[in-house]
């Protein structure tokens, strides 16, 4: 059954959110582990899209500590009130 950009990233976005705290992962990271997960449905250009369609939807950003990763927005301290 083929994935969808959106299957996958769904399937990415539940990574970074099992990570968080724990681990930051790279775009690079991401890819790799949906290209095992899916073999034979998803190349390095799909996971592009997926992660586009991650950042540009807000439900992860880019932030950079010496590297790029991807992240669940933060909330700052001000915001929670």
């Amino acid at each position: 059954m083929a994935k969808t950009v959106e299957e996958i990233a769904d399937a990415m976005f539940n990574m970074v959110k099992d990570a968080a705290g724990q681990k930051k992962l790279k775009p690079m990271d991401l890819s790799k582990a949906m290209r095992e997960l899916y073999p034979d449905e998803v190349d390095k250009k799909f996971c592009k899209e997926a992660i586009k369609l991650l950042i540009n939807s807000g439900k992860c950003v880019y932030t950079y500590f010496g590297g790029s990763f991807i992240e669940i927005p933060h909330k700052e301290g001000a915001a929670n009130d």
